[in-house]
């Protein structure tokens, strides 16, 4: 019997099949940007505090939904957001 190398086994195709879940991060709530915690580009971990919301004289931790890679951070400090804005992505 022929013993097969890894030469012989088919390459590995899960770089180019892997689907990327990018997830979009939205403001709960209208309010100001306190601050923002991360940086593009950061690693983060599921429920890991990524930016305050300052509504109503409360201060919001703004968590990851899943543990990814921050990625288009579209506020600043200081900024007001609507509901439902875009403030980071996540992949």
């Amino acid at each position: 019997a022929k013993v097969r190398s890894a030469h012989d086994a088919a390459p590995s195709q899960a770089v180019n099949t892997a689907k990327v879940n990018t997830v979009s991060v939205n403001a709960p709530m209208a309010g100001n940007i306190w601050k923002v915690l991360v940086t593009e580009g950061q690693q983060v971990e599921k429920d890991e505090v990524l930016l305050l919301l300052e509504a109503m004289k409360m201060e919001t931790e703004i968590r990851a939904a899943q543990a990814g890679t921050v990625q288009g951070i579209a506020v600043k400090a200081g900024e007001t957001v609507a509901v439902g804005d875009r403030l980071m992505n996540l992949i």
